[in-house]
């Protein structure tokens, strides 16, 4: 089969080095190609063009292409924007239940940590997936995954850890698996196994590192494992332990720090080497410039801030200090119910301090190189043919534009499924 896209708006996003971070003479947002060459901001922008997709591959990009035999699709964009589809690298979206009464908390005021405490939260959810079997969870996710992808995202990833015990984590993986395998695009799993602490369990902490984590590492090997730091959750010290094993176990790790405190997890983070550290609201600028000279990630969840609290990362600076950048959409149950990338992205615009360049390039290429999938995130032949066409002719109305759907059409390794 064989797809050709004409007369787009190109962001092919293919000039620069992966992962992509801002050079020292990025230049304000601009509709056109005038920001540093390969860049964070630079989205490499042919302004008129054509794409040629045979099976699930790009094979040809160019002003004009001219096929020997007709494509067996054609798609006349008339100028409107094609682009990357969305790469969303922070998901929980694997869950059963729901949370509205604790929204009705929050509506009176009640600060998140405290419904935490009282047993609500991510509790609530654990108690609902415990009691879900992994046929109603795979069942559940596929239809989170059906709604993303009519919204552009064709990879996400999606965590465990509303299990909390050897039993229910490695049944949320295994849901996981299935439902990536019924799925058009893709899903990277990531084992969440130092989610929250279950108080109702002595010795969890220990628990986990000896016995979820060996039994994860056997049917899961390799797999990267994630944690939440933060008071009322994860020690900072015992998330190092996790961590540690972890790391002497084969797996990558990749943390939730600083949510609502600063408790040191960023330093530990680069010492450790973790693909990334995710959230930052209250991250210290001194903690900020240390993960922004480093190798790792900064992964930002600007839902959860419209969400929850009215919190957000400061990613100007963050990305000021060349760092690497990601935005997603933290999709959950609890602080972040939302399945829009296009949302994530104009809320980062909004109170993160991005140019909508910038945005873009943090949910297409830069999430797609954090997940160790280089074969997309940009529009170049030998690229698996992932993209996403917009109803607009000009890429910053993806991220002017509040609320709706701005894809037109999607397709997800060559196929057009929407």
């Amino acid at each position: 089969m064989s797809v050709l896209v004409c007369n787009a708006r190109v962001l092919t996003l293919a000039k620069g080095s992966r992962p992509r971070r801002a050079l020292n003479d990025q230049t304000a947002d601009s509709s056109s190609d005038l920001s540093n060459a390969g860049g964070l901001g630079d989205l490499s922008i042919m302004p008129r063009g054509d794409v040629l997709i045979e099976g699930s591959i790009i094979t040809a990009v160019a002003p004009q292409i001219s096929t020997f035999k007709p494509a067996d699709t054609t798609i006349d964009a008339a100028g409107r924007v094609l682009m990357p589809s969305f790469v969303d690298a922070h998901t929980h979206a694997c869950w059963a239940g729901d949370r509205t009464d604790e929204w009705q908390r929050l509506l009176r005021g009640e600060p998140y940590l405290d419904i935490l405490k009282s047993g609500g939260g991510i509790m609530s959810t654990v108690r609902s997936v415990r009691a879900a079997s992994e046929r109603e969870l795979t069942q559940l996710l596929v239809e989170r995954l059906g709604v993303m992808l009519r919204h552009g995202t064709t990879t996400v990833e999606v965590k465990s850890g509303y299990g909390l015990s050897t039993e229910h984590e490695l049944k949320m993986l295994r849901a996981i698996r299935a439902a990536a395998s019924s799925w058009a695009g893709t899903v990277v799993a990531t084992a969440l196994l130092g989610h929250a602490i279950d108080k109702d369990v002595p010795g969890f902490v220990e628990q986990t590192i000896s016995e979820t984590l060996p039994a994860v590492s056997r049917e899961f090997p390799g797999i990267t494992i994630d944690a939440y730091c933060e008071k009322t959750a994860w020690s900072l010290r015992d998330t190092v332990r996790l961590f540690e094993a972890a790391r002497a176990a084969g797996h990558p790790v990749r943390v939730h720090a600083d949510q609502f405190n600063s408790l040191g997890m960023v330093g530990e983070a680069v010492r450790l080497g973790a693909l990334s550290v995710d959230h930052l609201e209250a991250s210290s600028v001194e903690d900020l410039d240390l993960l922004a000279e480093s190798g790792t990630f900064g992964v930002i969840l600007p839902v959860c801030g419209l969400h929850t609290d009215g919190r957000y990362a400061k990613a100007r600076e963050f990305i000021d200090g060349g760092g690497l950048l990601a935005v997603a959409s933290n999709c959950n149950p609890g602080s972040a119910p939302s399945v829009s990338m296009p949302l994530a992205i104009a809320l980062a615009t909004r109170f993160c301090g991005l140019y909508a360049s910038e945005a873009i390039a943090a949910t297409t290429v830069n999430p797609a190189t954090l997940l160790g999938l280089n074969d997309r995130g940009t529009i170049a032949p030998g690229q698996r043919a992932d993209l996403v066409l917009l109803r607009h002719h000009d890429e910053r109305m993806l991220v002017y534009e509040l609320g709706g759907n701005p894809v037109d059409v999607t397709i997800c390794g060559g196929n057009v499924v929407g």
